[in-house]
């Protein structure tokens, strides 16, 4: 798949650079985006919509055995903007597909991102490869980081809670099946913040600088903030390569709420094969059309009190929109919220607290470190970059030991691979 990829993704590249007339270079992107999109379609979606289509009674037709090729989601999308980023004179080819090959299956982020665009990357093939003493401790710093938030903290509330809770919400009070939600919005931010902090770590380390993925997303004030700091690289994908296209906000409010809707329904789509992740990604695009509505006709003023009630609903917001991301089905998302609303218990805290002491303090410590001001992190960070060689290496040993303690029997793939 990757060879294919490269290897059709480049010619066409150079063919709609060199392309005479506006058509030709038209039916060559034409191409470029049914060649990708088919085969993303073929192996992601085909199942899907053989559901669709047996449920509508249109028919009967037996599931196809297809197996999920690995980073197929993310490396589509990097050559799909090499090439609509050539068809729109914003980038020239590369030469040697030697280059373009190294970009498309450059190792850190190949699995599960950060989707890096060609205009960032290929330039740096050329450079001559450079790494200050200040680059070595960020890198580590993200290295360490990324391996703390994935393989201790997001594995051990998974496997010890949060995966018992949506297995089963009926047995668990509604107060354990919240404390599972927030431990998932918890566990998929350090799984895949934490891959995203270790490829940009080992990019560095080998002299290659790649945008950050996420920027601390649940200490956002609106939802709209809440998607410039999640998942950035996707984020701003759907925005210049779908968004923007459809007409973004040039064309009235209602097509740019229409705009929106579609763009995350898309968005949600892209993470799966399954109506939860369209419920999601629709849930997502009506509260962004909803914050741009109430930013048009109401101005609320900025202090601590209304950022803090800011933070507070959107946080809770995509922990409810969480739900239905991370629940296999309609019916067992419905379960969770109709026990979080109906069953609470509130008895059962101090219980919950003592009987799943390890998870309450590992969600302690994340949610504590993620809300803490942004100059903490950058502090930290220094004083890493700065300390000596022989305690980066302790550093590393200990959080090494940390998590052979924590870690469970099976090995915990991180969550977007599925993606």
């Amino acid at each position: 798949m990757l060879i294919s990829s490269t290897v059709i993704d480049f010619n066409l590249a150079k063919w709609i650079y060199t392309a005479k007339g506006k058509a030709k270079k038209t039916l060559l992107l034409i191409v470029s985006l049914v060649v990708n999109l088919g085969l993303l379609f073929y192996f992601k979606y085909t199942n899907f919509f053989i559901d669709i289509y047996n449920e509508l009674q249109l028919g009967h037709l037996n599931p196809v055995n297809i197996i999920l090729p690995v980073g197929i989601s993310f490396y589509t999308f990097q050559v799909l903007s090499y090439t609509i980023d050539i068809y729109r004179g914003q980038l020239v080819p590369s030469e040697n597909i030697l280059d373009f090959g190294f970009y498309v299956c450059f190792f850190p982020h190949l699995v599960a991102g950060p989707i890096v665009r060609a205009a960032n990357f290929l330039p740096q093939i050329h450079k001559e490869i450079t790494l200050s003493k200040e680059e070595v401790g960020q890198a580590l710093f993200l290295i360490i980081t990324g391996l703390i938030k994935k393989a201790i903290i997001s594995d051990y509330i998974s496997v010890n809670f949060v995966d018992r809770v949506f297995d089963a919400p009926t047995l668990y009070s509604g107060f354990e099946n919240l404390m599972g939600v927030w431990g998932y919005a918890l566990q998929i931010y350090c799984d895949f913040s934490g891959y995203s902090d270790m490829a940009i770590g080992i990019a560095l380390l080998l002299g290659y600088r790649l945008g950050i993925n996420f920027d601390l997303p649940y200490q956002s004030a609106s939802i709209t903030e809440f998607w410039r700091r999640w998942h950035i690289s996707l984020s701003s994908w759907l925005r210049d390569y779908l968004y923007i296209p459809l007409g973004g906000n040039r064309k009235g409010k209602f097509r740019q709420y229409f705009n929106l809707m579609i763009t995350m329904v898309l968005g949600g789509l892209w993470h799966g094969a399954s109506w939860n992740f369209v419920f999601w990604g629709f849930l997502h695009g009506v509260a962004l059309a909803l914050d741009k509505l109430r930013t048009t006709f109401i101005k609320i003023p900025k202090n601590i009190f209304t950022h803090f009630l800011g933070v507070l609903f959107t946080f809770n917001f995509v922990c409810f929109c969480w739900i239905f991301f991370r629940a296999k089905t309609f019916t067992v998302a419905l379960q969770v919220i109709s026990q979080i609303f109906y069953q609470f218990h509130p008895a059962v805290v101090m219980q919950w607290i003592i009987g799943y002491k390890y998870v309450f303090a590992l969600m302690g410590v994340g949610y504590l470190t993620h809300f803490i001001p942004k100059k903490a992190h950058s502090l930290t960070e220094n004083i890493l970059t700065k300390t000596p060689v022989i305690f980066k290496s302790l550093i590393i040993v200990f959080v090494i030991w940390m998590v052979i303690q924590v870690k469970s029997s099976d090995i915990q793939p991180f969550i977007y691979f599925q993606f």
